[in-house]
């Protein structure tokens, strides 16, 4: 933990699937990758069970917004966090932990992101989702009238085109590929944000995520909905992004495995 300027950060944004089951598979990440921040997804614990101690003896100071079993975000960096806060604002009867904002490196905005799933179509669930992107959208808008450098990143649940999914028809009826999903992930971006892992991987087949059913790793049967949007003020300062795919080959690994990007400060 440092409080240091550096003239580059690597943030990056990791859906761990539980941060206690994974915790050994975390820690070597942080070691090997060694990111500047990370944006973590579905700890799956209150914030009192987070296995802070360990992270922060890895380098790392530690914001968490958890919820027993279900959901979870948390923010880690080797800078101070700053100005935290909790909750996506719009819904005060909404008690789930999916949403959490915080300064790093005093002039860096992150927002560590678990948009819900959705499914099934339908139902509760999926009207959920849209409104809660709908938050998100409005969260935004009140972001980039500061100019910040600003970074949303996290898992969207959302496969926002058929050139991000190993076959769309194995998908077509899920809530993740539905025309309404897709359009308000296209209004995320047509506020002007940039998405980093595309911009400097146009191409398709690209993944960060890959079910742990019917073999779909070994056959790279995969979809990429996790993402980093980048403000304006973040996007010039953008020299790369990609996936590290490393992760998910591992034993016991996240059914995802972190995108990243590097901004110049």
């Amino acid at each position: 933990m440092t409080n240091a300027q550096p003239s580059k950060i690597r943030i990056a944004s990791f859906n761990v699937n539980s941060v206690k089951a994974r915790l050994p598979n975390l820690l070597a990440w942080l070691r090997e990758f060694a990111p500047d921040v990370v944006l973590l997804q579905e700890i799956k614990c209150v914030d009192d069970a987070f296995p802070r101690l360990e992270i922060e003896d890895a380098g790392y100071n530690v914001a968490s917004h958890g919820q027993k079993t279900y959901n979870g975000v948390a923010i880690l960096s080797k800078s101070p966090i700053e100005d935290v806060s909790r909750g996506l604002p719009g819904d005060e009867s909404d008690v789930q932990a999916r949403y959490m904002e915080a300064t790093v490196f005093g002039k860096v905005r992150v927002a560590a992101i678990y948009l819900p799933n959705g499914n099934p179509v339908g139902t509760e669930k999926f009207s959920y989702k849209l409104a809660w992107m709908d938050r998100l959208r409005a969260r935004m808008v009140e972001q980039l009238a500061d100019d910040e450098i600003t970074v949303w990143g996290g898992d969207y649940n959302v496969i926002p085109t058929d050139g991000d999914v190993w076959d769309p028809r194995a998908m077509k009826d899920d809530a993740l590929m539905q025309p309404e999903s897709r359009a308000k992930f296209r209004s995320l971006l047509h506020l002007g944000l940039t998405e980093a892992v595309r911009t400097f991987n146009p191409a398709g087949h690209v993944y960060s995520f890959w079910d742990y059913q019917r073999g779909a790793w070994q056959k790279d049967h995969g979809f990429l909905i996790d993402f980093l949007l980048c403000s304006p003020q973040a996007a010039d300062r953008l020299t790369s992004a990609g996936v590290d795919k490393a992760p998910r080959g591992q034993e016991k690994a996240s059914d995802h495995t972190p995108v990243w990007c590097e901004l110049s400060l």
